[in-house]
């Protein structure tokens, strides 16, 4: 299955969107019912209740998180969907912008099956104080 570039843009453009509705479900629905995310080779958050689990925890680090879409890249049923959120930091009230991406394998029905998200954790480190 080859993802079009109108497929990717609008999955890209939807997943944005979830994400700023501060709805972890919103985030979870964009996955498979067995999919999961794995950040920065950590624990896995697997299913959508622990993707939502997941998403749940960037909320209350970053109650005002807001994500932009900085592009996209597919190669068949992959599809890499770089980011960046800015907000507040819920614990020291510094300012936050980090970047990152993630790694989706793709199923025929445009739902995340593994998704593999990065970020440079001394940054996120560092911005947090």
């Amino acid at each position: 299955m080859a993802i079009s570039g109108e497929a990717a843009a609008r999955l890209a453009r939807d997943y944005t969107s979830a994400w700023n509705t501060g709805v972890p479900g919103s985030v979870a629905a964009f996955f498979a019912e067995g999919g999961g995310i794995v950040i920065n080779r950590g624990s896995p958050w697997e299913g959508r209740a622990g993707v939502a689990a997941m998403a749940a925890g960037f909320y209350a680090d970053v109650p005002d998180l807001a994500l932009v879409c900085d592009g996209v890249r597919v190669a068949g049923d992959h599809m890499v969907y770089l980011w960046t959120f800015t907000g507040t930091h819920s614990g020291t009230g510094r300012k936050l912008s980090i970047s990152g991406w993630e790694e989706w394998d793709l199923g025929p029905d445009l739902k995340v099956q593994a998704s593999r998200g990065w970020f440079d954790a001394a940054e996120w480190a560092r911005q947090t104080g």
